[in-house]
């Protein structure tokens, strides 16, 4: 069955991870995506992580953050710093929906290869630049990286143990957020873009930056600001704005409990036997919890303690209080719930043995995500890409292999389970 991005292809320039996140994005929705590599170095992120061992403990040369945005790719390897990999790249650009890249604002121009340059031979050409700070603005020329959008965009002003608390200070997300935010934005942007090309606008250039993605998805924290003037603080595991809305120590570890509303509330002090609490003109509404939470979040958790975590779990998800146990990974994955959602994916890989991946968590109920292709070998594809989408003889890419512009690389097994 194809996916719903069956009819798209790819030109994927983009490397380590807000490009690349995006365009995996696309190719499990069906898209065929051809990712350009350098052909001495690769993709950085090919360097980057964890390294993942065979069954014998050698090291594969595999890495955890290459597999985890590489899937269903294939890998063309061509030094576009060369006239005639600039050449290969304008040929493949005729032949593409959509090209997707992150160097620095203006490296490509210089090669030959920026907006203007590629919507001369491809007008309906979708063209994604993803930047650290824009194509515009004082700050456009500079790098950037994932640390720096959450430090710049006050993201880490509102994350971390509160003022006043033991460990407290600002603190970085425990992810490269700012970079999987901008590619959910540029895998948005782009489908927009498809849309308007495939109703006869055309092709057209999206400017994607990260600092400017981190801080639009700052989102309902940030709109607080601008409706109060209010300085938003840091709460640990805490809501700015509902309560209680956190992390209750119990007899053995730590419950989120996540109150939503009065009825909630008051079904709460029921459970925990804190009669006429919900009634307590302190505490009737929510913002009357959270002008005396220091009076109500002493009494609730002097209760909570006396319990376990999985005691208050049963107790309160039976009254319907939401609450979960704050996992670590390995309780994550072994939920049953993540289970029955098929969340994880495994892929047969000949050099590491079987891997497994996350999945895509989208649900399509007529063109559901496929995992055509593990994360590729660099150049494993170019011969075939050039072949079937350019028309070249194996000569033609052998005598270009032989003047390093090209890489033709080992091509592994195509396997997965969609």
């Amino acid at each position: 069955m194809q996916g719903c991005l069956s009819h798209v292809r790819v030109l994927d320039l983009s490397r380590v991870f807000a490009g690349p996140w995006a365009t995996q994005i696309l190719a499990d929705f069906g898209a065929e995506v051809i990712k350009v590599e350098h052909p001495a170095t690769g993709d950085d992120i090919r360097q980057m992580g964890l390294h993942r061992t065979d069954a014998a403990g050698n090291d594969t040369g595999e890495t955890s953050s290459f597999l985890a945005m590489n899937r269903g790719k294939r890998s063309v390897a061509i030094d576009f710093k060369s006239p005639a990999g600039q050449d290969l790249i304008r040929r493949l650009a005729t032949e593409a929906d959509v090209f997707v890249e992150n160097f620095k604002t203006g490296t490509l121009e210089r090669y030959g290869l920026g907006y203007a340059d590629l919507k001369a031979v491809n007008p309906d050409l979708v063209y994604c630049s993803i930047t650290g700070f824009g194509q515009t603005g004082p700050r456009k020329e500079l790098p950037g990286y994932d640390p720096l959008f959450q430090a710049m965009s006050g993201l880490m002003s509102i994350t971390g143990v509160a003022d006043g608390e033991p460990g407290a200070g600002p603190n970085l997300v425990g992810f490269s957020v700012s970079d999987i935010i901008a590619g959910f934005y540029a895998t948005i942007a782009i489908q927009g873009a498809l849309a308007h090309r495939d109703h006869g606008g055309g092709g057209q250039h999206i400017d994607l930056a990260l600092f400017d993605a981190q801080v639009a998805a700052l989102s309902h924290v940030g709109m607080n600001y601008l409706v109060s003037g209010r300085m938003p603080i840091r709460a640990g595991a805490a809501s700015q704005v509902t309560c209680p809305w956190q992390a209750f120590g119990c007899a053995d570890m730590e419950l989120m409990i996540a109150v939503g509303n009065d009825r909630q509330f008051a079904k709460l002090c029921d459970a925990l036997g804190l009669a006429g609490v919900a009634d307590d003109p302190r505490f009737r509404t929510n913002r009357d919890r959270m002008a005396n939470k220091a009076d109500l979040i002493p009494m609730l958790e002097a209760r909570i303690a006396l319990k376990t975590a999985a005691e208050w779990e049963e107790a309160l998800t039976g009254v319907g209080v939401p609450n979960a146990p704050i996992n670590n990974f390995e309780q994550a994955l072994a939920d049953p719930q993540l289970r029955e959602r098929e969340m994880l994916v495994e892929m047969d890989h000949p050099r590491t043995g079987a891997v497994t991946l996350f999945a895509n968590p989208v649900k399509f109920s007529e063109t559901p995500v496929s995992y055509r292709r593990i994360p590729p070998q660099l150049g494993a594809d170019t011969a075939e890409v050039l072949e079937t989408v350019l028309g070249m003889t194996r000569a033609e890419i052998d005598d270009l292999a032989q003047d390093n512009v090209l890489k033709v690389g080992q091509r592994d097994a195509v396997s997965g389970p969609g």
